[in-house]
């Protein structure tokens, strides 16, 4: 079967950007994960039990967190995280 997947980018939706995605790794071992905390309420609880979970199989994971979730992540934000990680978790929450 030939899926399709369809993600939608809300910062624009009179010209949405194509982009292919990337593909997942079929294993977290051995990689570091992020955990980016958009700095929205409740936010934090969700990625601190995905940390302990994760931490507790020996994954190596590093937090980050936006300054605010009213706007993008800062460019230097981002480029720390694509330095240091191989994959990332951005947590939502309300």
């Amino acid at each position: 079967m030939n899926e399709t997947t369809i993600m939608l980018d809300p910062t624009s939706e009179q010209t949405p950007a194509q982009k292919q995605l990337l593909p997942r790794p079929e294993k977290l071992e051995g990689l570091t994960v992020g955990l980016l905390d958009i700095s929205k309420p409740r936010g934090n609880i969700f990625l601190d039990q995905l940390d302990a979970l994760l931490s507790d199989k020996g994954i190596t994971v590093k937090r980050y967190a936006k300054p605010t979730f009213t706007r993008v992540a800062p460019i230097d934000l981002k480029q720390q995280i694509a330095d240091e990680v191989d994959v990332v978790v951005e947590g939502l929450a309300d």
